[in-house]
């Protein structure tokens, strides 16, 4: 895990790319690589690369970045990790493959050499990478599917700018800072900002499951090498879903067991942030299967002891079981009050989550841990959020109405006053906005609605444009739309800059290629998994107290911590942090 950033002047040769820009960028980066940092710039100055390093696998000299591959033709950035490097590796040594290091940026860089963009389809991992051919004068960029590392650019027509965080790029002085209003309404209608935009104007999120090649002068190709809509097979009917899964597995266990021995390979020791509910708990019942000391870490906040949302006594309860060497991490209002600066200081774009991941974090990197798991995923693909009742529901409401011009709205202008005063003022828009999977997920997910606020007619377009649900099969459609907006745009977003705040590395078993192929497979065969199923994974078998747990999620008592501060809350939660939020970002931001 690391944070790279790159300059290429492919449209007017007469542009050099400036070191102290490229310094600038990088060092903005600083805690997300703090082992190492490197910078190399081409003869021409027409490409520049620079990179910091978090040291997970091979902590020599040999796998610092950029990396030039042997017969330096090769140069490449790397941020995140590809697990199934070493089969990869075996498989190139055989075609005639040297390598230099025990890395897998190295791997990356040989399967480059071999397959050109073809690569993509066989990588197993989280990644955002940069590889310039010196021979073609051509850079070639990837994200991985799930969009689980981040990767932003500018480009101006002449000179693309790229960086793992949008205030890297605006740290290198040549990016416009000027706000997007359809950002800036995307946040305060979700609580994050949806991608490809960013709350800059300038400012692009690069396509998750994509390559991008640009050549010097000015060429481009671009390919969607994978998405979690063939992931999960939400088109039934295609090639895709019908396509045996080379490596099929003969259990949900067994599919398990293998991710989660993926997401273990590291050169340091790997934690687990384990709270009482089944996903961080089997993941932490499955690495302790795996083998090795098994170390894990739960949060504690003053304000739930005693109730319902204390994670700790069930936390304690699974890491005893299991073996593992446990730490009880206790939070308090006034821990909340000394951190709050920071935590919002180290906010890459805002968003009304991530505390409790940013809490976390900080306490693995003060027990010395550089790599944890996470049960990230497990509600969005075992069907554990409510959505995947709710948002049918709405739909098969709304949907007999849809056919009557302006009812709808009608309804919700008449009805939205009389909500108001009682509840959410959501219900209202039902008639409008249910019909549709899209609309109806905003009704379910939306922190605000489109229409407490004017001028929003784009705004609006762009937040409903969520693509064409395939499927018949409401389970599925609401998987792929959790986990392509909430999880992808909030949780993962979150995961990333809130771990690298503390030169943490967060890693999600439970966000993987094969077993989301895995999982969609069986469903289209009958079978569709749920959180039990999850639990089920867990040998010896979890406490049953833990199983049948009401879901409460993995929350921090913000609302309660900000009307004790008094920061201008009307006792409305949310909505009233996330104005904190969006009014302290934009001001750091300045």
């Amino acid at each position: 895990m690391c944070g790279l950033a790159g300059i290429f002047s492919y449209g007017n040769p007469a542009t050099q790319v400036e070191s102290s820009e490229l310094l600038r960028m990088r060092e903005q980066m600083v805690k997300r690589g703090p082992d190492g940092a490197g910078l190399w710039i081409s003869e021409d100055k027409r490409i520049g690369l620079a990179h910091r390093r978090l040291a997970i696998i091979d902590l020599s000299d040999d796998a610092a970045q950029p990396m030039v591959s042997a017969d330096g033709r090769f140069h490449i950035v790397f941020n995140g990790e590809v697990y199934n490097y070493r089969e990869l590796r075996r498989d190139l040594e055989r075609r005639g493959a040297v390598f230099r290091s025990q890395s897998d940026t190295e791997v990356l860089v040989q399967l480059y050499a071999f397959e050109r963009g073809a690569m993509c389809s066989k990588l197993r991992g989280m990644y955002a990478f940069a590889i310039w051919d010196s021979i073609e004068q051509s850079l070639f960029i990837a994200r991985d599917p799930f969009g689980i590392k981040p990767l932003y650019f500018h480009d101006d027509g002449h000179t693309l700018r790229f960086a793992s965080q949008v205030k890297a790029l605006l740290a290198g002085g040549a990016v416009p800072a000027s706000l997007d209003p359809v950002g800036e309404y995307s946040y305060r209608i979700w609580g994050h900002v949806t991608e490809p935009r960013t709350l800059y104007a300038n400012v692009l999120a690069f396509e998750p499951g994509a390559w991008r090649s640009i050549h010097g002068d000015g060429r481009s190709e671009q390919k969607q090498f994978e998405s979690v809509a063939n992931l999960l097979a939400l088109d039934e009917r295609s090639p895709a879903a019908r396509q045996e899964n080379a490596g099929t597995y003969t259990s949900l266990r067994e599919a398990l067991l293998d991710t989660v021995r993926h997401h273990l390979i590291a050169d340091v020791p790997v934690g687990v942030f384990l709270s009482a509910g089944i996903d961080s708990a089997s993941l932490a019942a499955l690495a302790a299967e795996a083998g090795g000391t098994l170390r894990t870490i739960t949060l504690g906040f003053e304000e739930y002891r005693g109730t319902a949302a204390d994670e700790t006594i069930l936390a304690e309860k699974v890491a005893r079981l299991y073996g593992a060497e446990h730490q009880t991490v206790w939070i308090t209002r006034y821990d909340f009050e000394d951190a709050c600066e920071q935590f919002l200081e180290a906010m890459d774009q805002p968003s009304i989550d991530g505390l409790n991941t940013w809490l976390v974090s900080r306490a693995a990197a003060r027990l010395g841990l550089k790599v944890a798991l996470s049960g990230l995923g497990g509600d969005e693909f075992f069907g554990g959020y409510p959505s995947f009742t709710q948002v049918p529901q709405i739909r098969r409401l709304a949907r007999p109405f849809a056919s009557i011009p302006g009812l709808g709205k009608m309804v919700r202008k008449m009805s939205a006053p009389i909500f108001r005063r009682f509840t959410s003022e959501k219900y209202a828009g039902v008639l409008e906005y249910g019909a549709t999977w899209q609309g109806a997920y905003l009704l379910r997910r939306a922190l605000r609605m489109p229409w407490e606020y004017q001028q929003l007619a784009e705004a609006k377009r762009h937040l409903m444009d969520h693509g064409q649900a395939y499927s018949d099969n409401p389970y599925a459609i609401v998987s792929h739309l959790e986990s392509t907006r909430y999880m992808r745009n909030q949780l993962l977003r979150d995961t990333d800059w809130a771990g690298m705040a503390h030169s943490i590395e967060l890693r999600v078993p439970l966000v993987d290629v094969e077993l989301t192929r895995y999982i969609a497979r069986q469903r289209i065969a009958g079978k569709i998994y749920g959180k039990r199923d999850l639990a089920a994974a867990a040998m010896p078998a979890l406490p049953r107290d833990l199983v049948d747990r009401a879901k409460t999620g993995f929350t921090v008592p913000v609302r309660d911590w900000v009307m004790e501060r008094n920061l201008k809350s009307q006792g409305r939660g949310l909505q009233d942090w996330s104005e904190i939020v969006f009014g302290k970002y934009t001001e750091t931001a300045a």
